[in-house]
C-alpha cells in the first residue's frame, strides 16, 4: 500500500523494551499514514524493529504516564489531524481498522472515540469478570484531548463529544506471567501513591470524582467510596468479578485472573496504609511526587 492510499491517521505507540510485542503491533496498523514509536530509551531490540518497519522514532525519558503522554500530544508534530494511542501489547483487528478508517474521514461529529479492549490472560480471552468490554478513549482529534493528572491508570479527557466504536483492540502482552506480576506490583504501588497524593491535595480523605458524570469522574467517585467505606474490599472485588460478573464462566483461567485481581487490590490496601508513614520506604521512594 502506497502512502497516498493509507488512512489519514497518526499512530502513537509508547514503548520501553517492547521487542517481543512491537512488530505485531506495528503490523496491525500498517494501513495508517504515520506510525510513531515513542520510546523511553529501550535497551533491547525495540528501536531496530521500529526502524525496520519504517516508523518515526521519538525518544524521551519516562516520568509518569500522564505527563509522558501529554508531552507527546503537546510536542510531537503529527502529520494527521487524527491520532490513535496504542500500547505495544495491543493489536488493531481488521474490523476495527475499517471503523477507524471511516471515523477519520471527517472532522465533524465526535472529537474522540472510545474503543473496547479484548484482554487475553495466559492465552485465554477474559470474556467475563467485568473485563470486557474495557472501553478506553484512544482515538482523538489532535489538540482536543489530554490525560488527567494521575501517575497511573490515567484517562483521556476530550473537550467535545466522544463516540464509541463497535469492534475491539486485542490486548495480549506476550511477556509471560513473571512480567504480569512485576507490572502489577509496580502499578499497585503507583496506585497507593496516587491515593496518598490525592488525599494530600484535598487536605483529607477525599479522592474526588462525581457519581453523576460518565467516564473517569464516575470511576473516581466509586474508588473514593470503596476506599473509605467498603470493608474487606479485596474479597468484595473477587465476589463481584468471579460471581456477579460471571468470571467462573471463563473456567480455570477466570478463577486465576479473579484471584490475582483480589490479591492486587489487597496490595493497594496494605501499601496505602504504609504511605501514611512519611518515613516508610514507599513514601520515601516517591516523596518527590508527594511533597
Amino acid at each position: 500500500m502506497s502512502s497516498s492510499e493509507k488512512a489519514p491517521l497518526s499512530v502513537l505507540i509508547p514503548t520501553k523494551n517492547e521487542e517481543r510485542n512491537l512488530e505485531e503491533c506495528i503490523a496491525s496498523v500498517a494501513w495508517a499514514d504515520e506510525i510513531i514509536v515513542y520510546d523511553s530509551h529501550s535497551t533491547d531490540g525495540t528501536i531496530a524493529i521500529a526502524e525496520k518497519a519504517g516508523a518515526k522514532i521519538v525518544k524521551r525519558v519516562f516520568d509518569t504516564f500522564a505527563v509522558h503522554k501529554n508531552w507527546a500530544l503537546d510536542n510531537i508534530d503529527f502529520r494527521n489531524s487524527w491520532v490513535l494511542l496504542l500500547d505495544a501489547d495491543e493489536r488493531v483487528t481488521d474490523l476495527l481498522a475499517a471503523e477507524i478508517k471511516d471515523a477519520v474521514k471527517t472532522q465533524d461529529g465526535p472529537v474522540g472515540y472510545h474503543i473496547a479492549r479484548k484482554t487475553v490472560f495466559c492465552g485465554t480471552w477474559m470474556k467475563h469478570s467485568g473485563v470486557y468490554p474495557d472501553f478506553n478513549l484512544r482515538l482523538i482529534q489532535a489538540g482536543h484531548g489530554r490525560y488527567e493528572d494521575r501517575i497511573v491508570h490515567e484517562h483521556m479527557i476530550v473537550d467535545g463529544p466522544a463516540g464509541y466504536l463497535k469492534d475491539h483492540l486485542l490486548h495480549d502482552d506476550d511477556k509471560g506471567i513473571e512480567r504480569f506480576f512485576d507490572r502489577h506490583n509496580h502499578y499497585t504501588s503507583l496506585e497507593a501513591v496516587e491515593i496518598a497524593r490525592a488525599r494530600l491535595k484535598s487536605g483529607g480523605e477525599k479522592l474526588g470524582g462525581n457519581f453523576f458524570e460518565r467516564g473517569p469522574q464516575r470511576r473516581r467517585a466509586l474508588k473514593n467510596f470503596a476506599q473509605r467505606y467498603l470493608p474487606f474490599r479485596p474479597m468484595f472485588l473477587f465476589i463481584f468479578m468471579y460471581i456477579l460478573k460471571l468470571g467462573f464462566l471463563d473456567g480455570r483461567m477466570g478463577l486465576r485472573y479473579c484471584l490475582l485481581k483480589m490479591f492486587f487490590e489487597y496490595q493497594i490496601v496494605i501499601k496505602v496504609k504504609e504511605m501514611r508513614d512519611p518515613n516508610s520506604p514507599l513514601y520515601q521512594q516517591h516523596k518527590d511526587i508527594l511533597e
